[in-house]
């Protein structure tokens, strides 16, 4: 994990990559736990065993947007900023979902510092979040995240 002592400190890392996470396993009680949550019980999802006998990737998948919830969860374990008051999630410019996470996949995210801007509350950082899968060639998801942090 990459710690910055201070905002200012996080600012001079414009245009870096700043790490990974660690790897994590995604199972599929996670997977029909945000089904249930979100209502989004889809068979590609919930229904191992029609997913491994017509689905077009063999098992059960990983929603999209499970894949986009966890980059709230990987990027605390990419960096640290010291001497926060509070990082506030404060939306996306653009998310991809290029390639599918199959159950029991082994995911991490990786981040770069695109833009951090001064405004009224703090610091305005633009990250470019990739989640990657072990062993896949192409990225489960690709997303801009704005993110305020507040001293």
């Amino acid at each position: 994990m990459r710690r910055f002592a201070s905002v200012d400190e996080f600012t001079a890392a414009k245009g870096e990559h700043l790490g990974y996470s660690p790897w994590r396993t995604v199972e599929q009680k996670q997977i029909d736990l945000f089904a249930e949550a979100t209502d989004d019980r889809q068979w590609i999802h919930v229904d191992p065993e029609r997913a491994a006998k017509e689905g077009p990737f063999g098992s059960t998948i990983a929603h999209g947007f499970l894949t986009l919830s966890l980059v709230s969860a990987l990027v605390p374990e990419i960096f640290q900023i010291e001497g926060l008051s509070m990082a506030v999630n404060v939306g996306l410019n653009r998310v991809r979902f290029p390639a599918p996470v199959r159950v029991d996949s082994r995911i991490r995210g990786g981040a770069e510092l695109v833009d951090i801007k001064n405004s009224p509350a703090g610091r305005l950082a633009t990250i470019k979040v990739t989640v990657e899968v072990e062993g896949e060639r192409r990225a489960a998801c690709v997303a801009e995240t704005l993110s305020l942090f507040v001293p």
